[in-house]
C-alpha cells in the first residue's frame, strides 16, 4: 500500500510547512477594505496548487491528507461512535488508507453517525454537539483544506469567521471603523440554533452552484446525512450541519455567504463572524427597517431562524460581540472597544476557582495556572482600552493568592516565622500571626501586604496583568 510505503514520510510536515498553515494575530488597527483576487489569494495561509486533475483526486493526494492527518492529530479531541482515539489514527490509516481512498472514489463510503454531547451554555440551556470519529475528522478535514481554496474567492470581506488569517478582534476593530464613520445604530440579529437548522437541499443547491464533481458533493451529502448516536440509540440528521466536525465552519460559511451577499446588495454596512453579524447604520428609522427586511430573507430565503427575542436594535453602549462591549470616549470622540461586564464577571469567576484556598494544590501550581488564564485573556482582548480593569483585576488577583499563601502557612507560629522572614517587625509578625480574624480581612492588613508584596508575588512568578497588557495591547 502506498500509505505502509510512505510510513513516516507520509505523515509529517516540516515545520516550516505547518508554520505556513498557523493563523497570524492581529497587531494593529487597519482599515478593512475590499480587497482584490490577488489580494485575497496573499492572504492564505494555506497553499495547494489546484491542477487538472479531478477535485476528489486534489482531495486524496498525499500532501493534502498528510495536512489533514497533521491537523486532526494537534486538535486531539475525544473519540467518536468507534471508540478510536486521534492516537490510534496514524496505524489505522496505514492499514486502512488505500481502502478508504477507494471507497471514495466508489462513493461506497459511509460515514459513521456522530456521538451527541451537551455542553452547557453559561446563560442556562445546552448546545449540541456531534463528535465524529477521527477517521471522519480527517477525511472532513481533507475535504474543507481543498474547498476552502475555492470559497475564499467568493466570501465576503467582512465575514472573519474560521478563515484563513482572520480573527475576532479584525471583526471588532471593523466594526469599530464603521461605527465611528456615523454608522452608530446597531441591528444585532441572532440565529437561533442556526447549524440545527439548516435545510440540506439548500445547502447542496448553493455547493452545487460551484462545486461539480459528483464524488465530493456524494460525500457531503452523506456526512449531512450521517445521524446522530444519543444513549446509544441512532437518530437520523434531516437538517442542521455536523457541529464538531471539522467541515461544519466552511459549510457555515458557505450558506451564510449568500447573508453576506445580500446585505452587499442593499448596500449595509456589516460585520459577521460565523452567525455572530451585527449590520450598523445611520439611523434608528433605518435599523428598524433593515431589521425587518433582513429577518425575512434569513427566514423565507436561507430557511434560517431568527431569535427575535434576542435579536435587537441597539446603540453600540448596549452591544455585546465577540464577548466584547463598546463605549464613547469623549476625549478621543470615538467608540473604543472594551470586555463586556459578561466576560469579565467570566473572568473572575474563573480567577476565583484558580485561587480557591480549599483547593489542593500548590501555590506554584495556581500560580501557572493563573500565568495562563491572564495571558490568553489578555492576547484576546488587546485591541481593548482597558488598563484601568486591569488595575483592578490585578489587585483581585494578588488579594486572592495572599489569602491562599497565609492558609499554607497555618499555625501561628509558621506565620510569625515566615513574616519575620520577610521583613515585618517581630513584634508585628506576633501581633498579627496570633490575630483570629478571617483570613479575608487578615489579607488587607498592611504588615501582610508589605511581607507579601506585588514584587515578591512577581519574583514568585506571577504575571503583571497591567504590564503583559501594555506590552501587548494594540491601542496604548
Amino acid at each position: 500500500m502506498e500509505m505502509e510505503q510512505r510510513g513516516e514520510q507520509s505523515i509529517s510536515l516540516s515545520m516550516s510547512r505547518i508554520a505556513e498553515m498557523a493563523t497570524s494575530a492581529v497587531t494593529k488597527r487597519e482599515k478593512v477594505v475590499k480587497s482584490s483576487e490577488t489580494e485575497r489569494k496573499e492572504r492564505m495561509d494555506i497553499s495547494y496548487p489546484l491542477g487538472t486533475s479531478s477535485l476528489m483526486e486534489q482531495i486524496l493526494s498525499s500532501d493534502n491528507l498528510n495536512r489533514a492527518y497533521l491537523q486532526v492529530v494537534r486538535n486531539k479531541g475525544a473519540e467518536g461512535v468507534d471508540g478510536m482515539k486521534y492516537t490510534e489514527l496514524k496505524e489505522y490509516l496505514a492499514k486502512n488508507g488505500e481502502i478508504i481512498k477507494e471507497q471514495l472514489r466508489m462513493r461506497k463510503y459511509k460515514p459513521q453517525p456522530v456521538r451527541r454531547v451537551e455542553i452547557p451554555k453559561p446563560d442556562g440551556g445546552v448546545r449540541n454537539l456531534g463528535v465524529p470519529t477521527v477517521t471522519d475528522r480527517f477525511i472532513q478535514q481533507a475535504i474543507a483544506q481543498v474547498l476552502t481554496l475555492i470559497y475564499e474567492e467568493q466570501f465576503h470581506d467582512h465575514s472573519y469567521g474560521f478563515r484563513p488569517n482572520r480573527c475576532a478582534q479584525q471583526a471588532i476593530l471593523t466594526a469599530l471603523d464603521i461605527m465611528n464613520d456615523g454608522n452608530d445604530w446597531i441591528v444585532d440579529i441572532d440565529l437561533e440554533k442556526s447549524f440545527d437548522t439548516v435545510n440540506h437541499d439548500k445547502l447542496m443547491t448553493i455547493i452545487g452552484r460551484t462545486i461539480k464533481d459528483g464524488d465530493v458533493i456524494s460525500i457531503i451529502r452523506k456526512y449531512l446525512v450521517s445521524g446522530i448516536m444519543i444513549d446509544d440509540e441512532y437518530e437520523d440528521s434531516i437538517v442542521g450541519t455536523p457541529q464538531g466536525g471539522n467541515l461544519l465552519p466552511l459549510l457555515a460559511n458557505i450558506m451564510l455567504n449568500e447573508l453576506d451577499k445580500e446585505m452587499e446588495k442593499r448596500g449595509l454596512n456589516f460585520v459577521r463572524y460565523a452567525d455572530d453579524c451585527i449590520i450598523m447604520v445611520g439611523s434608528e428609522m433605518s435599523a428598524n427597517r433593515v431589521m425587518r427586511n433582513i429577518s425575512r430573507f434569513i427566514e423565507e430565503k436561507l430557511g434560517l431562524k431568527v431569535n427575535m427575542t434576542k435579536s435587537k436594535v441597539d446603540r453600540p453602549q448596549g452591544l455585546k460581540c465577540l464577548g466584547f462591549g463598546f463605549y464613547y470616549d469623549t476625549s478621543a470622540q470615538q467608540f473604543k472597544a472594551k470586555p463586556h461586564a459578561k466576560s469579565v464577571a467570566k473572568f473572575k469567576k474563573r480567577m476565583r476557582e484558580l485561587t480557591c484556598r480549599s483547593w489542593g494544590v500548590s501555590n506554584s501550581y495556581k500560580v501557572g495556572k493563573l500565568n495562563q488564564l491572564i495571558r490568553g485573556w489578555i492576547n484576546y482582548f488587546k485591541i481593548s482600552s482597558m488598563k484601568t480593569l486591569c488595575r483592578e483585576l490585578a489587585g483581585n488577583i494578588r488579594y486572592r493568592l495572599r489569602m491562599c499563601i497565609w492558609k499554607h502557612w497555618k499555625t501561628p507560629q509558621n506565620k510569625e516565622k515566615n513574616l519575620v522572614k520577610l521583613g515585618v517587625p517581630r513584634w508585628a509578625a506576633h501581633k498579627v500571626a496570633n490575630t483570629g480574624n478571617r483570613y479575608a480581612h487578615m489579607c488587607h492588613n498592611g504588615w501582610i501586604q508589605d511581607a507579601i508584596s506585588i514584587k515578591r508575588l512577581t519574583s514568585f512568578g506571577l504575571v503583571s496583568m497591567l504590564d503583559y497588557y501594555t506590552e501587548r495591547c494594540t491601542t496604548c
